[in-house]
């Protein structure tokens, strides 16, 4: 059984994104991880370079910003470091998700159960969304719950989309000329949480991360954004994180030089959320999440 860890990511120090992080959170269960490293200014290759793995091996690209519709930029560079792979098993992480040193055992256990069950594609994890700085988690319905980042490495497995999940399609073909939707995938749910560090910034550096990373779904065109100030306070609801960080985030955490405590009373609401939050925290089930992915039943 060998696992096979890939990711992507263009300049994470320019965007402040904890990829360096995230690729040795999940180096101890990879037997190798495969990243492509886009057309970087600001020393992303070489720190990658410097961490000095043997597991790690670098795909440099090239951003095609004619795909800057949609995320479809995400979901080529992903593809690029999945084609690479070698694994049985394949592990997506993201340059801002990292797991936790407690979880490791538990990923190679799940990995071993379902190794010879044909009928599990892969396994399905729950998010813990940061918000503001590292006291705070993002609860509201608004934010995926769950999403795959293990599966069998299916040579028709493509990333969905952008890349926050993935699906099989019947061929590269098919995928690219956007033919076929794909069939999502069999899943099993683990309790393993995945650490989302994406809008853990300060006011200035999350306005900046907002008009750039919103340019890679609309065409190029940067998001304007009026109130900076009140950034990060204007979001519908957050919950005081009372866990433990990955011990390879703690430098990070204690470098941040920025303090954000919420206030309730600037909580911004679509009116639809806010009518639906109250009503499925009372019966413990979310309306039209959405599921991309088919959940299996724990064998």
């Amino acid at each position: 059984m060998k696992i096979s860890g890939f990711s992507y990511v263009r300049n994470g120090f320019e965007y402040d994104v904890p990829f360096r992080e995230a690729i040795q959170s999940v180096l101890p269960v990879c037997n190798e991880f495969v990243i492509a490293v886009g057309n970087s200014t600001d020393g992303t290759r070489e720190a990658i370079a410097a961490l000095n793995s043997p597991k790690i091996k670098i795909i440099d690209t090239v951003w095609d910003m004619s795909l800057r519709i949609g995320g479809k930029i995400f979901a080529q560079q992903s593809n690029i470091a999945l084609d690479n792979i070698s694994g049985d098993w394949a592990f997506h992480v993201q340059a801002d998700e990292v797991l936790h040193e407690k979880n490791l055992d538990q990923i190679t256990d799940y990995i071993q159960k379902y190794q010879n069950d044909e009928q599990v594609d892969g396994l399905l994890f729950p998010f813990l969304h940061f918000w503001g700085g590292y006291n705070y988690i993002r609860t509201s319905r608004r934010m995926h719950r769950y999403e795959i980042r293990v599966f069998r490495n299916n040579k028709y497995v493509r990333a969905y989309r952008d890349s926050q999940g993935f699906r099989i399609y019947k061929n590269k073909d098919s995928y690219e000329q956007g033919l076929e939707k794909g069939k999502k995938l069999k899943v099993i749910k683990t309790n393993i949480p995945i650490y989302h560090y994406n809008a853990v910034h300060s006011p200035n550096r999350m306005r900046y991360k907002v008009q750039h990373f919103g340019s890679c779904y609309n065409g190029g065109k940067q998001v304007q954004i009026d109130d900076t100030l009140n950034l990060l306070q204007r979001v519908d609801r957050l919950k005081l994180f009372d866990g433990q960080h990955p011990e390879i985030m703690q430098a990070r955490i204690k470098s941040q030089d920025w303090e954000f405590v919420f206030d309730p009373s600037k909580a911004v609401w679509r009116k639809k959320d806010k009518i639906m939050q109250p009503v499925e925290d009372f019966i413990g089930y979310r309306f039209g999440e959405y599921k991309n992915y088919i959940l299996l039943r724990n064998r």
